[in-house]
């Protein structure tokens, strides 16, 4: 059974930096793109950064690019999101999510797993 279980949201000043984790389990992510996104109230969730479990392409939206980093640790099955200069526009529920045969770029809709979500909440 694959899992993708986050932590490491909070509360945050405007500012601040945030890493988030995600566990993945179940099945082998080696050719898998690992996503990043997040919702915030009354809104749709929206992409924030994806990488392909193995090699170095990454993609951002371009209200993180700069300031979000998206990295894995192979030898652990772990993803991170790192944020720096946290704005109080970031507050969202956060999910890590993985698509087996997508990009990049594609669509929250390519997604075959996803975690429940860690709350991220940046004050002004």
């Amino acid at each position: 059974q694959v899992q993708l279980v986050e932590s490491g949201g909070g509360l945050v000043q405007a500012g601040g930096s945030l890493r988030l984790s995600c566990a993945a389990s179940g099945r082998t992510f080696s050719n898998c793109v690992m996503g990043w996104f997040r919702q915030a109230p009354g809104k749709e969730r929206e992409f924030v950064a994806a990488r392909r479990w193995t090699g170095g392409s990454t993609y951002y939206a371009d209200s993180v690019k700069g300031r979000f980093t998206i990295f894995r640790d192979n030898a652990k099955n772990m993803a991170y999101l790192q944020m720096n200069s946290l704005k109080p526009e970031d507050t969202a529920v956060y999910y890590c999510a993985a698509s087996i045969s997508g990009g990049l770029t594609s669509p929250k809709s390519s997604y075959n797993y996803w975690g429940q979500g860690t709350q991220v909440t940046v004050s002004s």
